[in-house]
This record gives C-alpha cells, sequence and structure tokens, in this order.
C-alpha cells in the first residue's frame, strides 16, 4: 500500500463537482431567478461542515429542515439568508436570527413567531406554505386570507410563499403538477391582495422543476439532489432528453465512499459465508473483510447483490451485510492486499458504482442511499481532482 492508511472508511467530497452543477441552474434558470441550496439532513448525507461552506458561495440562499440546522450555518460563519423548512416547535425559535426565515404551514406557527417577537424584539421573516395538491404540510387556499389576519395581528411579515410538487419526478405526464402551478398562482393573487403587494419571495420549484419547467421559477427555486450531481429520477432526466435532446446538462456526483480492506480470508469450495449462511463458495474463494456495514448507511439488503470496486475491479458483494462489516469476493482481483483502497460508491478506472445502482438494487430511491450515510464517517474536501 502506497499511503499511510489513517481511517478504514471515508467520503470524499469534489467541490469542483459541486460548483459545476449549481452553476448548471445558473445556465437554465430565467434571469434573476435565485438560487437556494438544500443543504438539509447533513447536505444529503454529504456532510453539512464541508458542503454549506461552498455552496454558500454559489447560492443566493441556504435551505434546512430544522432550526438546529440553520444554527449549525451560522456556526459555521455563514452569513446568507437561510430558509427553515420544516415544523419548529416554539422553544426551537430561539436564538435564531432575522435573516433566517420560517417556511410557516400553520396559524400556530404564526402566533409562536409572534410571541417571539414580543418576548424577545427578534422579527422572524415567514414563507407561507401553500398547499396544492400535495397534501402534506401547507395552508389551503381558504385559509390564507385568515393566517393573514393572525399574521397581521402577531407583528408578523410575511415576504414569501411556496409550494412543492406531489409527482414531478416519477412520471412522465405533468398534468398534475401543472395543475398544482394554477392552484399556487391562485394563491399568489390571493396573498397578493391581502398583503397589499405581492411576497417578495416566491418559489415551487424543487430540482425536477428547476431543470424541466420555466414556468415554475418564480423569484427563486430550492435545488436538492441535483446540487450534489444526481438526477431526481429516471423520469426526470428522459423528460429532459426528450425536450433537449441526450447531452443532459453536465450532472457531476459530488461524493464518492471508500473503505480499506481490512483482512483477506481464503474460504475453500463448499464453505458458507457470513451470518445465515446466504452464501456458498462454489470455488476456492479470496475474501476481502470490510470495515463498513449496515450502522454506517451501507443498506443489509445489498448483501448478495451489490458491488464493489477493489484495484478498479468489480468485486461483488457477498453474505449478509453485517453492522459494521460486508464481505467482498475478491478471488478475481489481481494483488489484492490488506489496506488496499475500495469504492463502495464512486469511480475507480473506468469502472463506477452509482447511487442510483446502489438505489435500484435496495429498492429505494438515491435521495435514501445518500441521505442515510453515517454523520460519523470522515468528509474530505477535494479542492482539486485534476
Amino acid at each position: 500500500m502506497a499511503e499511510t492508511v489513517r481511517e478504514s472508511q471515508w467520503i470524499e467530497l469534489d467541490e469542483a463537482a459541486l460548483r459545476r452543477n449549481l452553476g448548471v441552474f445558473r445556465r437554465v434558470l430565467g434571469a434573476g431567478v435565485q438560487v437556494a441550496a438544500v443543504v438539509k439532513a447533513n447536505a444529503y448525507g454529504h456532510g453539512l461542515a464541508e458542503i454549506a461552506p461552498v455552496a454558500a458561495t454559489c447560492a443566493d440562499w441556504l435551505a434546512v429542515h430544522s432550526a438546529g440546522e440553520a444554527r449549525d450555518l451560522r456556526q459555521l460563519g455563514l452569513d446568507l439568508p437561510v430558509l427553515v423548512m420544516g415544523f419548529v416547535p416554539p422553544a426551537d425559535l430561539e436564538g435564531l436570527d432575522p435573516e433566517t426565515h420560517i417556511l410557516a404551514s400553520t396559524q400556530e406557527t404564526l402566533g409562536w413567531i409572534g410571541e417571539l417577537r414580543r418576548r424577545s424584539g427578534l422579527a422572524l421573516p415567514v414563507h407561507l406554505k401553500i398547499e396544492t395538491g400535495t397534501n402534506r404540510q401547507g395552508l389551503r387556499l381558504e385559509d390564507l386570507a385568515a393566517a393573514c389576519h393572525v399574521a397581521a395581528r402577531q407583528g408578523v411579515k410575511i415576504v414569501g410563499a411556496a409550494t412543492h410538487f406531489a409527482n414531478i419526478e416519477d412520471t412522465l405526464e405533468h398534468g398534475y403538477a401543472r395543475r398544482q402551478l394554477e392552484e399556487f398562482r391562485r394563491a399568489i393573487d390571493l396573498l397578493s391582495s391581502e398583503l397589499g403587494e405581492p411576497p417578495p419571495h416566491v418559489h415551487a420549484a424543487c430540482s425536477a422543476a428547476a431543470l424541466l419547467f420555466r414556468e415554475a421559477d418564480f423569484s427563486m427555486v430550492r435545488v436538492g439532489i441535483s446540487a450534489y450531481g444526481h438526477w431526481p429520477s429516471r423520469e426526470t432526466r428522459l423528460s429532459w432528453i426528450l425536450e433537449h435532446g441526450p447531452n443532459g446538462v453536465g450532472l457531476t456526483p459530488v461524493l464518492s465512499w471508500k473503505a480499506r480492506v481490512g483482512q483477506l480470508k481464503r474460504v475453500p469450495r463448499g464453505e458458507t459465508v457470513g451470518y445465515g449462511r446466504t452464501w456458498q463458495a462454489l470455488r476456492p474463494t479470496v475474501l476481502a473483510v470490510l470495515p463498513v456495514g449496515y450502522a454506517d448507511g451501507y443498506p443489509r439488503v445489498l448483501g448478495n447483490r451489490a458491488r464493489v470496486l477493489v484495484r478498479g475491479v468489480p468485486a461483488p458483494v457477498v453474505g449478509r451485510v453485517c453492522m459494521n462489516i460486508t464481505l467482498v469476493d475478491v478471488t478475481d482481483v489481481p494483488g489484492v492486499a490488506v489496506g488496499d483502497e475500495v469504492v463502495l460508491l464512486g469511480s475507480s478506472g473506468e469502472a463506477s458504482v452509482s447511487a442510483e445502482e446502489l438505489a435500484e438494487l435496495a429498492g429505494t430511491i438515491n435521495y435514501e442511499v445518500l441521505s442515510r450515510l453515517s454523520p460519523q464517517i470522515p468528509r474530505r474536501l477535494i479542492h482539486d481532482r485534476s
């Protein structure tokens, strides 16, 4: 092994890829449309502390789910406007700042923000979440006038409005999304009437909508999964190809996940491997023991299904994935040695293992594969891959 082993597993983050991916949206969006980089869920598993400072140099806003994440961004010294998109209990509003915007879905939230203003003098700006057909968070059109009246009584400033699409990624037919847009436009008209002017911050588009629908630009888009170099779905990518041709937009995955071979074991023909004895050696076999398991975010269901890359050679995962150990058949990998680098997710030479491949094998989506990567795994920001 050419280098000193420091960690048994780690994640590498390609800074240039992140910048390029966010730059894609600067090119495709309408003039003057702001970009909110979504860094919730530990920056989709990539690492908030590593990703957010880079994203802050390429985006206009940062968006998170919780007030705690917003405070973490301030601890990192980032002063961009932050949008908190999830439910915030009243006590969790403490310690925020006037550049932290709250996406409010209920009148109760407006009351809590008003109480905070009266008690502390802190006036947190509010965006109203509009229910247009997802039936998750949000206020229906018939509730908007009452919400505006509550905000006025509480001294709460409504500066924005938002909605979220229910079925824009998993289909090639976007009629429902367009009906949601029509409902959202009606909500903006109603809100503008109640406020006396249009709210300055209006946003509906996630990554898929920001790629596909210019009519969903409004004043800002929220870019999540595609900031990290992934298409939201195969359908989104196909929709782009049908409209624009096969060249895509140049999204590049930011994250690679790597580990070291911790041990090599020789298993005689006919012996079984691992818990439940789910795999049997049909020939004399060399196994690599990897110090990675489902506790780290490598799904247990990938046992006997997935592959990793050892010295650029695909090697199958055999037996059950354990909490902290995964076994790989490296019989056909020339020269493999203890300490060798293994790519669990990413590229090595001409071969690659994508989050989409692992998601399909695990019966889930790329979002989940990435966001469930353990925060305990060391992250390395790679500044130059040339």
